[in-house]
């Protein structure tokens, strides 16, 4: 399953207009949008390692706007969606975000960033409880750089050997961040 994805977007990462869609993908994950950026970026890498930084930069500075547009969201609009959000599967996650923030702020937002977990819940509840804009910010470009920036940093240090290894594991990789989500879900609604 996830080899036939890998394979689809190393060959779109090879377009002219693959940094837009990059951009276009990393913005809407951080509001709503399922597929996390790595999905693209990844291949994007192989398929190009001298810019690898390049990628880096535009997938984190978009995933940021993206995520100021959900805490913005959050902030003013979310007497419009609320009904939404508590019909769906989202709901508890947001729930478990609202108390991390109280308890933990900047940090919070730093490790959702960084890690599997949706960010977008973590955008819309920040902007949700008035966490402090620029703690927000900071946490969101910290978080999201350095998920991206790491990645690219492997890519451009194993480089092609990496492509071989990426493909070859995949499928591995990818039920492995599923698995980790579900873990981490597990243990933030026990543990809160």
């Amino acid at each position: 399953m996830f080899k036939k994805l890998y394979d689809w977007t190393l060959k779109l990462s090879g377009h002219r207009q693959a940094p837009r869609y990059l951009a276009g993908l990393s913005f809407t994950e951080a509001i709503f949008f399922p597929i996390p950026p790595d999905v693209m970026l990844l291949p994007m890498l192989v398929a190009k390692p001298a810019k690898a930084w390049q990628y880096a930069f535009i997938c984190t500075m978009a995933s940021v706007l993206g995520g100021i547009f959900g805490y913005m969201l959050g902030r003013w609009g979310f007497d419009l969606f609320s009904h939404w959000l508590e019909t769906s599967s989202y709901y508890p996650a947001f729930l478990q975000a609202n108390e991390a923030f109280n308890r933990w702020g900047f940090w919070v937002i730093l490790v959702a960033g960084f890690t599997p977990i949706p960010y977008k819940v973590f955008t819309v509840a920040a902007g949700v409880i008035g966490m402090p804009f620029f703690l927000f910010l900071g946490g969101s470009v910290v978080g999201r750089g350095g998920r991206f920036y790491l990645e690219a940093a492997i890519i451009r240090i194993w480089g092609e050997s990496a492509a071989g290894h990426i493909r070859r594991w995949v499928d591995w990789l990818g039920w492995g961040v599923v698995v980790a989500v579900v873990l981490i879900i597990a243990y933030l609604i026990f543990n809160y």
